[in-house]
Formats: structure tokens, C-alpha cells, sequence
């Protein structure tokens, strides 16, 4: 399903050398958001490092890092708040790290955050220019970068790590590489729940390959890594749901509610998935008074927006691997039935979106693209700013 039309021939120079302007335009972009961040969290009297590293899921993961599992918090309405919801990757990469460093398991996690945000863009330029082209890869990991909520990037939150994993893996598919995209999705499986879009590209990527007719494959060239020897891609499909699997089995076996108890645990949250009900339910309810009336309205805009971009990714035939990954994120972020301030940072490992418009801003002279890329990035620093300094990630 790609555009070969639309790919450029890759260049014989590293990887990392060809993704290096766009690893200096995502540092400088993440490094704008935290001095602003930091000006305006001291002229509030907050600590800027603290929002970063130590409230809200930060410290969930911090606790299961230091004390592991089994602490949970009653609260008055009965609901049960477990930190058997936290995925294990992130707080054992925090633990890795305070073993081997004077490094407090806060500290740890905001490196693995840096790191990993840093890997994640490599990974974003990575896919994107293999699909489209060195110039869009830059603008697409900018377009990452100045997301209104990009700040969560720079958080010792899963979200960096996990957009990190999935796009290597997605890049491992498209490349053929079968094992290594298995591990690696088994791992982005171990980090958030939304894993299941990695493992969910990895597999009808690699059921497609299997019933393809070789004579068409042999015609349009190497295709999201068809050629790749059989008993690799079996492996690797294999490998692929291992980390998601492995975790909500013993969730299930800790709890005694067996493949249940995970569902139990993110019920105890209030977590589910209602097909959007209960999210359309809260843009409805905006509509109530005027003030609140326009944050509808900009919800109605931003959602269509987001299905606009995903369509015009099928109509620009991207990888069938992008438009499941992308698929299962747009869908699970939008239809679960909790936590709607969240929504905005559960579609930040969504960046195939971005695509299209990348393609769109390659196309402006550099001054121009340039110009608009740091118009955004200085209006989603302060948003970010603000963001943190108020209600933030719930």
C-alpha cells in the first residue's frame, strides 16, 4: 500500500548522520519548552523539575521502581486505584538506572524520558524518510516535537519510550527486519496498554505477506519487507505479543481473576472501552453554557482533524504496518471512557498522522518551513508552560 512514487532513494550515509538536522531542530524544540516551562513555573513559585518528574503517573511509576507492586489506593467512592495498571518497562529502566548511578529513581526516570524522546525522534525520522524522504522525515519529527501537549515528551511518563519502540519497530517491518521488529514490539507491549497497536501492525503486516502472490511481489520491488525469509517473519510475529501477553497473564494470576485481572484493575480506574460513548457524552455536555461551548467545538475540530489526517494517509497509500498501528491508537485513545483531559497524550505515539502534513511542509522553501516550525514551537512552549502549571496530565 505505499506510494513508491512518493519514496526517495535512500542515502548510503548513516542513519544517524542523515537524521541529524532533525535530532537538533527535536533538541532545540524540547530544550524552547523547558526554559519556558521553567520561567514560568518560578515566577508561580513551582519547581519546573518536580512537575516534570514527580506528580501524577510519574510517581506511580517511581513507587513501583522502588517498592514493585502491590500498592493500591482506597479511595472514598470505593474505586480501587492499584498500580498493577502501570506497565513494568518504564520502572524497571528506572530501577536499571538507580543501581548503577547516584541517580534517585525520579532523577532515572526523567533520563530514561530524555533518552527515549531522543530514540523516539530517531525513530519517526527513521519511518518517515523511508517512506517519503529525508526532507519530510525532518519536518515530520518537528511536527512531533511542537504537538500542543509535547512537554509530556520531556516527563518521566511511558509515552516517549513507548513512540520510541513503536516506530523502531514499525521501521524494522518496513525494512524486513522480522526479529528484530518482534522484540521490539514485545517490548513496546510491556510498556503501555496500547502496545496491542504495535503487536496488531507487526501481525496483518506480516498475514499479508504470507498470502500475497510472490509473482506481484516480485514485480513492485521489496515491500514492507516481504522478501524476508519465512521462518523470520513467523518469529517475529510470535515474538510480537509476548510483552503485552506476558504481563496481563500475570496481572491475572497476582490478582486470581486470571485474563480478567487486568480488566479489573483499569476498572478500578474507571478505565474502559465503550466505543466512544462516554467521550462523546463529554463533548455534548460542553455544550451546555458558552464558555464551554467552544471547548466543545475545538474538541469536534481537533477529533475531526485527526480523522481527516488518517484518511488522507490511506488516500496517500501509506505502509498497511503505519495504518494499523495508527488505526488501533486513534481508536483506542478516542473510545476509552475515562480520563478525557488525558486524550491529548494517549494520541502522541500516534505520529504516522503527521504525515501528510509533513509532506505538506516539505514542499515550503526552508526559510518559510523553518519559519513556521518556530512560530509553533514558541506557542506550544508556553501552552505546555501552562498546561503543566495547572491542571496538567490527570
Amino acid at each position: 500500500m505505499t506510494d513508491l512514487a512518493t519514496r526517495a532513494t535512500p542515502s548510503r550515509a548513516p542513519l544517524l548522520r542523515r537524521a541529524a538536522p532533525a535530532l537538533l531542530g527535536y533538541a532545540a524544540v524540547r530544550a524552547l519548552g523547558l526554559v519556558v516551562l521553567a520561567v514560568w513555573s518560578a515566577a508561580r513559585g513551582k519547581s519546573a523539575y518536580t512537575l516534570l518528574t514527580a506528580r501524577w503517573d510519574s510517581l506511580w511509576y517511581t513507587r513501583v521502581a522502588e517498592l514493585g507492586y502491590g500498592y493500591e489506593v482506597r479511595l472514598p467512592n470505593g474505586d480501587v486505584h492499584s498500580n498493577l495498571a502501570f506497565f513494568p518497562l518504564l520502572p524497571w529502566l528506572e530501577r536499571a538506572l538507580h543501581a548503577v548511578t547516584p541517580l534517585s529513581y525520579a532523577d532515572a526516570g526523567f533520563v530514561v524520558a530524555l533518552l527515549a524522546s531522543l530514540a523516539a525522534a530517531c525513530g519517526i525520522f527513521a519511518v518517515a524518510e523511508h517512506v517519503y524522504g529525508r526532507r519530510v522525515g525532518v519536518c515530520a519529527v518537528l511536527l512531533w516535537a511542537v504537538l500542543p501537549v509535547g512537554i509530556v515528551q520531556s516527563m518521566a511518563y511511558s509515552e516517549s519510550l513507548f513512540t520510541a519502540l513503536a516506530a523502531w519497530s514499525l521501521y524494522a517491518v518496513l525494512t524486513g527486519r522480522w526479529v528484530g521488529a518482534g522484540v521490539l514490539a514485545a517490548l513496546a507491549g510491556l510498556t503501555r496498554p496500547v502496545g496491542l497497536a504495535v503487536v496488531a501492525a507487526v501481525w496483518v503486516t506480516g498475514v499479508i505477506s504470507f498470502v500475497r502472490d510472490r509473482s506481484a511481489r516480485g514485480a513492485s520491488g521489496a515491500r514492507d519487507g516481504e522478501h524476508a525469509p519465512v521462518p523470520r517473519r513467523a518469529l517475529g510475529m510470535l515474538l510480537a505479543p509476548l510483552g503485552a501477553a506476558g504481563y496481563v497473564l500475570w496481572v491475572g494470576h497476582r490478582t486470581g481473576k486470571g485474563l480478567l485481572g487486568y480488566l479489573d484493575v483499569q476498572a478500578g480506574w474507571r478505565n474502559g472501552f465503550d466505543g466512544g460513548y462516554a467521550f462523546g457524552r463529554f463533548v455534548a455536555d460542553k455544550f451546555t453554557s458558552f464558555p464551554s461551548a467552544l471547548a466543545g467545538a475545538g474538541l469536534i475540530i481537533g477529533v475531526a482533524l485527526l480523522i481527516w489526517l488518517y484518511v488522507t494517509g490511506v488516500r496517500q497509500r501509506q505502509p498497511v504496518a503505519l495504518l494499523v498501528y495508527t488505526g488501533v491508537v486513534l481508536a483506542l485513545a478516542l473510545c476509552a471512557s475515562s480520563y478525557f483531559g488525558s486524550k491529548p497524550r494517549l494520541l502522541m505515539p500516534a505520529f504516522p498522522v503527521l504525515f501528510p502534513l509533513a509532506r505538506a511542509l516539505a514542499r515550503l522553501r526552508t526559510s518559510r518551513s523553518a519559519l513556521v516550525t518556530a512560530g509553533v514551537a514558541a506557542a506550544t512552549a508556553v501552552y505546555g508552560a501552562f498546561w503543566l502549571n495547572g491542571s496538567g496530565p490527570p
